[in-house]
């Protein structure tokens, strides 16, 4: 029963990159974000708000975190997570060179924000603007809504996790797959899968140095989550979820 998913993981590039992509016919490239459409708000500089600049201390703390105070986030220490997770430093022709690797510099994701609880933001959905401050340690955030019933609703995106809701903030990513398939046809969905564990691992780390803990989770439903953020699920669809907060 295993078979095709042990197949999937082998390295396919020889294989499949025999065809034309739509790179090299010379087809524009899909946007590097999604069209902004709410309210844009843009948090402060997150310098200040590190607390363990020791990158050995870092990886000696890092543990998976399911237990929080409550406790509200500064805006400043969501600008760092977002930042140090997806933050553009600069272009790359058609591409972005951001803070995690990404095969291609294609980085086919977007960052959603389920807020409970940080300081001076309404609970609620937000969006990361990664191209609004290219090459500045500055983070923008985009309203989408309110989110009904926090407790139960993100209690039902992560499969009955409910220990998740009690986290300040839950980050969600999506992949926008044609980002990475223009330029690596059958082969971007493995590439896609290497670059969400990058990306993981840039949030756990980065939870850290804020003094914070933080939790990776792959269970999730599928179908409320893309729901909730109003995605399609094949043109976009959830693929990851961390929460992050103050560990009890």
């Amino acid at each position: 029963m295993y078979t095709e998913n042990r197949k999937f993981m082998h390295c396919p590039v020889l294989r499949n990159m025999m065809g034309e992509s739509d790179q090299s016919r010379g087809i524009d490239p899909p946007p590097l974000t999604n069209p902004i459409s709410g309210d844009v708000i843009h948090l402060p500089a997150f310098e200040d708000a590190l607390t363990t600049p020791d990158y050995m201390k870092i990886l000696d703390t890092r543990r998976s975190v399911r237990n929080y105070t409550g406790a509200a986030m500064t805006q400043a220490q969501l600008a760092f997570m977002l930042w140090s997770t997806q933050g553009v430093q600069g272009p790359r022709g058609v591409s972005t060179l951001r803070t995690v690797p990404s095969g291609g510099a294609r980085h086919p994701f977007e960052t959603y924000i389920a807020v409970q609880a940080v300081e001076g933001l309404k609970p609620g959905l937000y969006r990361y603007l990664p191209m609004e401050n290219i090459g500045v340690k500055k983070a923008a955030i985009e309203w989408l809504g309110p989110i009904e019933n926090y407790p139960e609703k993100i209690t039902s995106m992560l499969v009955g996790q409910a220990w998740a809701a009690k986290a300040p903030i839950v980050l969600f990513y999506t992949c926008v797959p044609y980002r990475a398939e223009w330029r690596y046809i059958h082969a971007a969905h493995r590439v896609v899968l290497i670059d969400l564990g990058h990306l993981g691992q840039n949030v756990m780390l980065s939870a850290v140095a804020l003094g914070l803990g933080s939790c990776c989770m792959a269970a999730y439903d599928q179908e409320v989550c893309d729901n909730v953020f109003g995605v399609d699920g094949h043109d976009e669809y959830t693929v990851y979820a961390v929460s992050v907060g103050e560990e009890e």
